[in-house]
């Protein structure tokens, strides 16, 4: 009897459109053997700032409009691979994959949702905390992890605005980042950003550190993956 081939896994990734890093590291994390494949829309993002004009690029329905067109090729699964609601607010990404779901039928998570259940299923109380961003964004996704009741004992972040800048930081400058918040000894690090090229490198470096090391492309492929 001829063996059935498995169903394909289709993947799709919603985007900022100056992302440059989530289609190359994604492709990367997934298996070689065509068992999954991934799709990916964008939206309008350019600037990651804490002025009015960087926010309204996150409104829910311009998000929406980039996730539903995944939905006409009918993938599996729809992630928006993107950071913002670690300080707009966990709540906006609630609110875009009840929408997405509602709308397409379509399971659906967020990068940010993805590292928060990793930090569940972990029982991270203490995290290790590296960025790209300036410091009002930094000091915004604390209070947030704060009022979660996790303590972000360390951080480390870049002062960079223009998300193609953030894709331009060597791997090299990301783990001494790492490294640094390590020596505060949290329950995990987590590399918040998908423009942040550290997907190949993080699973390396809890092993040296001993350390869990969460990766935000490497999280949003993961959870829709399992």
């Amino acid at each position: 009897m001829t063996e059935q081939p498995k169903p394909v896994q289709r993947i799709g990734l919603l985007l900022p459109s100056s992302n440059t890093v989530v289609e190359p590291e994604a492709h990367r994390l997934i298996p070689r053997d065509g068992s999954i494949t991934l799709h990916f829309s964008r939206f309008r993002v350019t600037v990651i700032s804490d002025d009015t004009g960087s926010t309204g690029q996150f409104e829910l329905e311009s998000m929406l409009q980039g996730a539903l067109l995944l939905a006409d090729a009918k993938v599996d699964h729809i992630a928006w691979a993107g950071t913002a609601a670690s300080w707009l607010g966990f709540a906006r990404d609630e609110a875009l994959v009840e929408a997405i779901e509602s709308r397409s039928g379509i399971p659906a998570t967020t990068a940010v949702l993805a590292i928060n259940s990793q930090l569940r299923k972990l029982g991270a109380r203490r995290i290790g905390l590296v960025t790209p961003y300036v410091a009002a964004i930094e000091e915004r996704i604390i209070e947030n992890y704060r009022q979660r009741n996790v303590e972000v004992t360390a951080s480390r972040r870049l002062d960079l605005t223009v998300n193609t800048d953030f894709a331009a930081v060597p791997e090299e400058r990301i783990e001494a980042m790492a490294r640094d918040v390590a020596s505060a000894r949290p329950d995990v690090i987590v590399i918040m950003c998908t423009n942040l090229r550290f997907g190949r490198r993080a699973r390396d470096l809890s092993r040296i550190l001993n350390l869990p090391v969460i990766d935000s492309v490497a999280a949003t492929v993961s959870a829709c993956s399992t």
